[in-house]
């Protein structure tokens, strides 16, 4: 009998498990562009487009394969809005019984599926080098969940970048050598960019049509939107930016959004591109003596390493996970985010930058829109929504241990030993923000201290019970005792007066 096979949209891959479980002759395809999953947060426009594109090109190379392809447009008028209810439809035109899917990224998705009344056959998704099993082995009786241990073993067993049973290089990683600070070049080639065909072209159209009013801008489009044109994004990357991509991984400069980052993610991501291939290319560039190896190991740290961790991490912690809220934050995600005016030259920079290229780096993820977020107290799922909504490369699987975790300790130190939180010295260390700033970075105190600088120890300090007795914090906490009172009194009393303003919706 038919079974039906589903393909979503971050399982644009051929060798994906589903496919391989099944008949090309018998069973069919389902592929769909849905409201539900177009919806469910105010997704970037450029990725949705990104996605459909992908998902109507991949559907015609399976189709060119010689496979069947069921495939719903978004405005076809049969279109149900959602994956199951696009499964149920195809399930009855041809008597099927069964669907073979590959595990979903996000257990919103896995809940609704395993709710049909259809016999559902889930499988795993080998496309990672860690499986959710494996992981689970890994962490069981565990007191923590370090990523570097979890790393070193993956690098263990895959064999990349090790000499023997030696780390390449005699070190595991090269972190210390990864955080300089970048200045202007215009010499920098910066990520590929494409020109949309017609395929792509015919997807703008709806995407703007249908959510043009969310947050993002749909053009300039220049993203590949196939396997082709995604392996041309790699091999550029490797050859331009690779080699400085290490040292200067952290920096962030105004004028310059990308620097030596690879922008491939949402390939990776989407399944256009696979974390082996793209860690051999990494190694091979190395070998060749293309790469130094701290920019191949701290490139290779990011996929091997981090994005297989927190991928254990989203499906041992379970479907709860993205509304935890370990230090009860409360206030509201304040209208900057989305695009609001703010005085804060590194908040515009980072958020103008995410609204007209559904892109930040990792740096301004974490150390500018996560750490004011945190320091101000916001509702951690609100963060988490709102990073799963603007970036381009943002799944649940890869997106909520991210930002419940690592941005906002909201899972109670799960992914990390202690929050990501700074003051306003790490910004003007590693980026050129501060300079043009309505603030001045200086200032701890007064009406143009740097808002980081004050939330910075209201944070400490309001939280002083958890966090006190912290190894990697004690210094903090003496440095705050050893403050004049009357200066501690003055900051908490600023800080204080610029959350009633945050919360009264003025203009920070």
């Amino acid at each position: 009998m038919v079974k039906l096979v589903l393909v979503l949209g971050d399982q644009l891959t051929e060798t994906l498990a589903a496919l391989q479980a099944a008949e090309k002759s018998r069973d069919l395809v389902v592929m769909a562009e849905v409201a539900d999953e177009a919806a469910y947060v105010p997704h970037h426009p450029k990725k949705i487009a990104f996605l459909f594109a992908a998902m109507r090109k991949f559907a015609a190379r399976l189709e060119e394969d010689g496979w069947r392809v069921a495939y719903t447009r978004l405005d076809d008028p049969q279109n149900t809005g959602s994956i199951p209810g696009e499964l149920l439809r195809h399930a009855q035109a041809e008597g099927a019984k069964r669907v073979l899917v590959t595990q979903p990224g996000e257990w919103r998705l896995i809940q609704a599926l395993d709710d049909m009344p259809l016999q559902v056959d889930t499988l795993n998704d080998d496309r990672f080098f860690c499986s959710g099993r494996r992981f689970a082995d890994w962490a069981k009786g565990r007191k923590s969940l370090r990523m570097e241990y979890f790393y070193r073993e993956m690098r263990r067993e895959t064999g990349l970048l090790m000499e023997g049973d030696k780390p390449a290089g005699g070190k595991w990683n090269y972190d210390h050598d990864n955080r300089k600070p970048a200045r202007d070049d215009l010499f920098r080639e910066g990520p590929l960019h494409f020109t949309p065909d017609a395929t792509t072209e015919e997807v703008l159209k709806l995407v703007e049509a249908r959510f043009g009013d969310n947050f993002g801008d749909l053009h300039p489009f220049w993203l590949a939107t196939d396997r082709k044109g995604a392996r041309q994004a790699l091999a550029h990357f490797i050859r331009h930016a690779l080699p400085q991509f290490g040292t200067y991984q952290d920096a962030m400069l105004q004028g310059d959004k990308f620097l030596y980052h690879a922008i491939i993610s949402p390939y990776l991501n989407a399944g256009l591109l696979t974390p082996q291939e793209v860690c051999a290319a990494a190694e091979d560039a190395w070998k060749a003596g293309r790469v130094p190896i701290n920019s191949a190991e701290g490139f290779i740290r990011q996929i091997l390493g981090w994005r297989e961790f927190i991928r254990g991490v989203y499906f041992l912690e379970g479907p709860d996970y993205s509304r935890r809220n370990a230090l009860n934050h409360q206030r509201k995600l304040p209208a900057m985010y989305w695009g609001a005016k703010t005085r804060m030259n590194c908040m515009s920079h980072a958020v103008g930058q995410t609204r007209t290229d559904a892109y930040a780096h990792h740096i301004q993820r974490l150390m500018v829109t996560g750490n004011f977020a945190q320091l101000a107290g916001v509702r951690p799922w609100e963060v988490h929504e709102w990073y799963l909504a603007v970036y381009a490369d943002a799944y649940e699987w890869v997106e909520a241990p991210n930002t419940i975790g690592m941005s906002q300790f909201a899972d109670g130190g799960v992914v990390g030993s202690k929050p990501y939180v700074s003051s306003g010295a790490y910004i003007d260390r590693m980026s050129d923000y501060c300079g043009a700033c309505h603030y001045r970075v200086k200032d701890k105190t007064g009406e143009r201290a740097c808002p980081f600088n004050l939330l910075y120890w209201h944070f400490l300090t309001r939280h002083r019970d958890r966090f006190e007795a912290n190894p990697r914090m004690a210094q903090m906490y003496r440095s705050w005792d050893r403050m004049d009172a009357t200066r501690r009194e003055t900051v908490l009393a600023e800080a204080e007066a610029l959350l009633t303003r945050l919360s009264d919706g003025q203009v920070i």
